[in-house]
């Protein structure tokens, strides 16, 4: 494997790591606040990212690969308001979309194509990260002003259940 391709995929295992502790800070804001469902969601949302760094642990592994872990930052996010986490959330999406699309053009510019394959999946993911964080602040405009239509939205977040990855490595 190049060498800055597998650089990218190490670090990458400690960004999605990052991206669950981020997402447990944003759970435990929601739970403080009595919003379980939006707590439920971003635990869910947790659960996915330790999986995601898991992929790319077990990705490196399978092409015999060495691993470095690296200490796991404390999120940098500052809440003060319902909206600051979700705007947080997409934000990091965002940033991690980013992060997708730098490995896999090294992996294309050295025809990695193995590489590539397998961050296809991580490609129409980001995709889908950045729909859900756009929705929920869309959802948060139109009724987070009103507190019955909040707690149905809560109540709607609280109905989201984990499901593993369907990556197959």
């Amino acid at each position: 494997m190049n060498a800055k391709v597998h650089e990218l995929l190490n670090a990458q295992i400690n960004k999605e790591f990052y991206s669950a502790y981020l997402y447990l800070e944003i759970s435990n804001y929601f739970d403080e606040r009595g919003l379980d469902g939006f707590a439920n969601w971003y635990m869910v949302q947790a659960q996915e990212e330790r999986d995601h760094a898991m992929l790319f642990f077990t990705y490196l592994q399978n092409n015999s690969q060495k691993i470095t872990l690296d200490a796991i930052a404390k999120p940098d996010v500052k809440i003060e308001a319902d909206m600051d986490a979700l705007q947080a959330s997409l934000k990091h999406e965002l940033y991690v979309t980013s992060l997708i699309n730098d490995i896999y053009a090294a992996a294309y510019e050295v025809k990695d194509f193995r590489t590539m394959q397998f961050l296809d999946w991580f490609v129409k993911e980001q995709g889908e990260e950045e729909k859900n964080a756009n929705d929920l602040i869309t959802k948060l405009e139109m009724f987070g002003s009103d507190p019955k239509s909040l707690y149905m939205l809560d109540q709607e977040l609280g109905t989201r259940v984990y499901a593993a990855p369907s990556l197959v490595l």
